[in-house]
């Protein structure tokens, strides 16, 4: 793993340790492994930012992340407006469809969840604020991927993809000067989306997508007039 990107070495590698552990816990062996740091310098940056709240350890003493990112997580989504402005829709989207929703936006070479409401069902898809998700897999990574274009339906779904047993309908969500800057999504358990989703979710999910659109360029609108 890269741990030098900032030229900032002892954040660049804290960094990396986090990244490390975001997909699962790690014990120090393994962490020592994914970092290709020494030993030494693994276990005390992983001590550090356990003291901080960003990483703490299972009842197995392996490393994973921290409760203190949720409030941290949850605190950078209310200062993205696009996340504000959707409120509204995603909600209406969750109660007309009681699946999950998802809102992304792409960062680099992932696309990264900046707002998500949950199924009111025991069983359902989980996507935690800040997850970094491949571009390659699932349905609103396709509309993500830089140079794609908005699909000619408005719409598009995915089956298993990116994890087995769960399906979704994804709708791009458009700036004023038409290029897609998110994508909003239904996602959940094939045993009630089907493999094809689209036929149950992807009106709601587009209905979604222009609603979001309008209420980002209205609150547009109200910044500039108190800009």
């Amino acid at each position: 793993m890269r741990s030098t990107v900032s030229g900032v070495g002892v954040l660049d590698k804290s960094v990396a340790i986090l990244r490390a552990v975001e997909a699962q816990p790690l014990a120090l062996n393994e962490l020592v492994e994914a970092t290709r740091m020494s030993r030494a310098t693994a276990h005390r940056l992983a001590v550090a930012l356990e003291h901080h709240g960003l990483v703490r350890r299972d009842d197995d003493g392996r490393f994973c992340l921290g409760v203190r990112l949720v409030a941290l997580g949850q605190a950078a989504a209310r200062a993205i407006p696009l996340a504000e402005a959707a409120a509204p829709a995603l909600e209406a989207l969750r109660g007309e469809t009681g699946e999950s929703v998802q809102l992304y936006v792409r960062e680099g070479e992932t696309r990264v969840c900046i707002a998500a409401l949950e199924s009111p069902h025991g069983l359902r898809t989980i996507v935690p604020l800040g997850a970094a998700l491949p571009l390659d897999k699932g349905s609103a990574g396709k509309l993500l991927v830089p140079g794609a274009s908005s699909p000619k339906k408005g719409w598009v779904e995915s089956a298993g993809e990116r994890e087995v047993g769960v399906a979704s309908v994804s709708a791009p969500v458009h700036d004023t000067s038409g290029a897609v800057v998110a994508a909003v999504s239904v996602s959940g358990p094939i045993e009630r989306t089907t493999r094809q989703p689209g036929r149950k979710y992807a009106v709601a999910v587009v209905r979604a997508a222009r609603r979001i659109e309008r209420a980002s360029a209205d609150l547009r609108i109200v910044e500039s007039t108190h800009a």
